[in-house]
Parts: structure tokens; sequence; C-alpha cells
């Protein structure tokens, strides 16, 4: 049968998604099954189980203002790279769209009131009472770090949902990375929006890589930290950041290192 809007709230509920939390979601519609209405819906749903004093925050990301000379999936000719840094718009949190987030992110950025962070690689989209206060001081070098949403949700005492997808799309786990004892950095380049116009700008930041996270979140679920369930046809796995993040900082200290 087809899924309905109540019936997806009813399953957030009872999987333990807390009224009036702030709730980072990583999602994939296609994982749940056929649903009435789709992303729009699944929005709804999220933000009754959420009730009007909670947050719904999802990842925005954009991937494709990076710089082209790290590029693999695909990779495209060296000569491309001087035209896309010089002609690629500025990121625009107003216009920009995501890119590989999934429907249900890309519907929240769009929602009426959504707020998004001005960050051109990894910006996040927030609906709810807290949203700016998710969203606000984003720092251009602190991608997943302090200074980002995912730092906010840490502070905030926010919960992460993965709604069928699994712990390698958990970019909180990306803020244990930035708490490791000097981790390694890299440059990085987007395109950003100027008073003039629009520039192509670098800057340092933690080398993030999420190749163990699978492995960090199984650790994790042993512990007991993760309420895994069923959202209609999605297997879904709800948990404390708090927790998490500092468990992983951790693992990933004493795993990373012998790796």
């Amino acid at each position: 049968m087809p899924h309905t809007r109540a019936a997806l709230a009813d399953d957030l509920a009872a999987l333990g998604v807390r009224r009036g939390s702030v709730l980072l979601v990583h999602s994939s519609l296609k994982a749940l099954g056929w649903v009435c209405g789709g992303p729009v819906a699944v929005v709804q749903a999220l933000l009754d189980a959420l009730g009007p004093d909670g947050t719904l925050v999802v990842p925005t990301h954009t991937p494709d203002n990076t710089d082209p000379a790290c590029w693999r999936n695909p990779p495209v000719p060296q000569s491309w790279w001087p035209v896309i840094r010089t002609h690629t718009p500025g990121f625009d949190p107003a216009v920009t769209p995501s890119r590989w987030m999934g429907a249900i992110a890309e519907t929240t950025r769009t929602w009426p009131g959504a707020r998004r962070s001005d960050h051109p690689q990894v910006s996040f989209a927030a609906v709810g009472p807290l949203a700016d206060a998710v969203v606000g001081g984003h720092r251009l070098d602190e991608m997943l770090g302090e200074h980002s949403p995912v730092g906010a949700v840490y502070r905030l005492d926010g919960d992460v949902l993965l709604l069928g997808v699994g712990h390698h799309s958990n970019t909180s786990l990306h803020l244990a990375e930035y708490r490791l004892p000097d981790p390694p950095r890299k440059q990085e380049g987007s395109a950003v929006r100027t008073p003039t116009g629009r520039a192509w700008t670098h800057w340092q930041d933690v080398d993030i890589d999420e190749g163990d996270f699978d492995q960090v979140g199984a650790a994790f679920e042993a512990t007991g930290g993760v309420s895994i369930g069923q959202v209609r046809e999605a297997e879904c796995r709800l948990m404390r950041q708090r927790p998490l993040v500092d468990f992983a900082v951790g693992w990933l200290a004493t795993h990373r290192t012998t790796l």
C-alpha cells in the first residue's frame, strides 16, 4: 500500500524522534517505498514528529562547487579546470541547488521559512525556531567543525536520524575528525560571491575522510546508543549526536593510527 504522511510520522515517533528537538537528517526517499506526496509528505511528517518547537536540519551540500583538480567520479580534463574555476557561479544560499543530497533534503531547502548556511561546499538548511542558531556563523575554513551547523547541533544537544541510509552518510562523524589532535589538512577551493560579482577562493581545512564511518557507526551501535527501526520500508537509525561524536573521537584516535 502507499505510505502516508500520518503513517510516516507515527513511525518516526515510535523510533524515538523527540518533539522539540534539533534533528539532523540524512535520507533516501527511495528507501521509504511509495509515499503519497513524495518528499513533501516526508518533510511534513518529519515536522509533525518534531512538533512546532522542533527544528529540522538537512545537508544541502554542493560538491560540484569544489576544485575540479580533485574530481574523481568522474574526473574532467585538466584543460577544463581553469574554465570551471573562472566561470562557476558564486554560491548563493537562496538559489544554488544541493547535489546528491536527495529529494528530501532538497525539498527542505526550499521549504517556507527555511534558512541555509553560507558555505560554498557543505551548506546545511534548517526549518524551525532554532534554524538561525544552527546555520548562522558557518565559517569557510570550518566546513564540518565546531563553527559549522554540525557543531551547532552538538551545542544544542540535537539528534541524528539516518533515514534509509548508513553511517557512511553520517556527517556528524566528521566533527570527531576535527577534534582529533593535529588532523591532516588540505587546500580547498570554491566559487563564492563578492561585492562585485564572484571569485574563486582557496582556504585550508581538515582533510575529511568517511572511509571508515561504517566501522565507527557499527562500534557505536554495539554500545546501545542507537535506536534501529523501520520507517515504512526504510531501516532507520536514530541517535543522540553528543554521545556519537564523543565516542567517535576516541575510536578514530585509536584505530586510524593503526590502519
